[in-house]
């Protein structure tokens, strides 16, 4: 009888505990066996972890990686749908990519991705380190680089607070993911690092990015081909590429971009600074585009819109397809070029149509310079702008 009694008592512990464990919303990676030593491989913890956050129904279930700790993982998916309308990332201590020579005999193209993950929020003040120098140094252009994180499908997503350091090629993709929140970031890598883009979208709809500092090798953000109702504010970048619309239409592909608003945004030392940039053949459209109240600080192309259809054209002696560019605003920037050419208007005989310039002033960065504004194939109008841009109609 006692015996029986035992065995009913520890197996009604045994019963309660695991009611415990899968009813508590909480995960904590060192509770999956996660080392955090910055040497062991600790993937497989985490993927446990993320098991039962997206299989947990109570509260909000959260994924707690610690202040700390140092965790290398492989390159891995987090992957839904979940069975909560809203699951936490909570990044506290520091996740490190594996050095090249120690990548894993898998695709390069992405360290760690987050798909079909509806409401998830990443936050934390914690860091991923992609460890981007170990690919800068063998790499060339021709040589396939990792994306440190992707985000598919993962509509109502947040990324919050969160620190992202040298990326092997691009530190964050989004991609067919709507209603996104991103905001008080800081993306770092050195300015001569190759193609350490900040933020790429992709075919996605209704973003924010928000009071953010953005430190890279190429654009701190690219929107590509899908991108519609996009918000940037408040956004400082530098060094790096500027923020960029395109390229688009590669390989007579059919693109579009639209409904795009940039403000209150600080440029400094970039390459370029307010940039749309199409390929010869493609077809679609940019338009509806706002660029407003920029600050630009020694920029080498403050304004650049560059269709490259020309040569195409005239070469083949055949009317290409045309990328229509249209109903693009700059208005309220200001601010200092190392460059002679301040402004860039470079559309193809189709004709960028209704560029607007409103109170620009773009002086150069070294006193006794001069700055101008290149233009052709363009319609629209311009007002109290500096240089003056002689394709654009003036306002009275």
């Amino acid at each position: 009888m006692k015996l029986l009694f035992a065995l009913v008592f520890i197996f009604s512990i045994f019963i309660l505990g695991s009611w415990n464990v899968s009813a508590s919303s909480d995960f904590n990676v060192l509770d999956y066996g996660a080392i955090g030593n910055g040497k062991v491989d600790d993937s497989q913890a985490f993927l446990k972890a993320w098991k039962d956050v997206c299989g947990a129904m109570d509260g909000i279930p959260t994924l707690h990686v610690p202040i700390g700790k140092t965790f290398m993982l492989n390159p891995l998916k987090f992957e839904g749908p979940c069975k909560s309308k809203q699951v936490n990332f909570e990044l506290k201590g520091t996740i490190i990519a594996p050095s090249k020579s120690a990548w894993p005999n898998v695709s390069k193209e992405t360290w760690i991705q987050f798909f079909d993950i509806n409401g998830l929020t990443l936050n934390g003040t914690g860091q991923f380190d992609g460890q981007g120098s170990f690919w800068w140094e063998d790499c060339h252009s021709n040589c396939q680089t990792p994306t440190a994180l992707s985000f598919h499908n993962c509509n109502g997503l947040q990324l919050k607070k969160t620190k992202h350091i040298n990326s092997g090629k691009n530190h964050i993709s989004i991609e067919a993911s709507n209603d996104a929140i991103i905001s008080d970031i800081h993306i770092i890598a050195p300015e001569d690092s190759l193609n350490t883009c900040g933020i790429n979208i992709s075919k996605s709809n209704n973003i924010l990015i928000q009071n953010s500092v953005m430190e890279t090798g190429d654009d701190c953000i690219t929107l590509y081909n899908g991108s519609s109702n996009i918000n940037i504010v408040g956004v400082t970048c530098g060094p790096g590429h500027g923020i960029s619309i395109g390229s688009l239409g590669g390989d007579r592909e059919y693109n579009i971009v639209e409904n795009i608003y940039v403000s209150n945004c600080l440029l400094k030392g970039t390459q370029n600074g307010l940039r749309i940039k199409t390929l010869e053949g493609g077809c679609g459209y940019v338009r509806n585009i706002t660029f407003e109240k920029i600050t630009l600080m020694g920029t080498q192309n403050p304004i650049i819109v560059d269709q490259d259809y020309l040569t195409f054209a005239y070469s083949r002696k055949a009317k290409a397809m045309n990328l229509k560019v249209k109903d693009v605003t700059f208005r309220d920037i200001h601010g200092t070029s190392t460059s002679q050419n301040a402004i860039v208007l470079n559309c193809c005989q189709a004709r960028c149509s209704n560029i607007v310039m409103e109170n620009v002033s773009i002086m150069p960065s070294t006193p006794g310079k001069e700055v101008q504004a290149f233009c052709q194939n363009v319609n629209g109008r311009e007002e109290s702008t500096v240089p003056n841009v002689p394709c654009l109609s003036k306002s009275n």
